[in-house]
């Protein structure tokens, strides 16, 4: 199993940056894609981006693309979502979620697909 714990959340101006983190622990991280995900209120979790067990395959949702980037330090266990440009439709609390996988490149964007989830962290950006 993979416990994943979520930080760096906050209120934030339209136009500025945030750097979500996310730190597993319990199993080899470098066996699992990860992925990142938002749901805002009333709405629908939604996929944000995600990556693949090396890092060298990314894919993100078109309302980010640009904007935000993920990576990942398998020596530290981290996964993270820079997110610059924001909006305030960013606003959402966002969820970190990890999926094993059989090959290093594969990358997992359905919320159904994942195995492991976070508790989530708020990300809140005001007009």
């Amino acid at each position: 199993q993979v416990q994943l714990v979520e930080s760096g959340g906050g209120l934030v101006q339209a136009g500025g940056s945030l750097r979500l983190s996310c730190a597993a622990s319990g199993d080899t991280f470098s066996s699992y894609a990860m992925g990142w995900f938002r749901q805002a209120p009333g709405k629908e979790r939604e996929f944000v981006a995600a990556i693949s067990r090396s890092g060298g395959y990314a894919y993100y949702a078109d309302s980010v693309k640009g904007r935000f980037t993920i990576s990942r330090d398998n020596s530290k266990n981290t996964a993270s979502l820079q997110m610059n440009s924001l909006k305030p439709e960013d606003t959402a609390v966002y969820y970190c979620a990890a999926k094993r996988t059989t090959f290093a490149s594969t990358v997992v964007r359905g919320t159904d697909a994942m195995d492991y989830w976070g508790k989530g962290t708020l990300v809140t950006v005001s007009p």
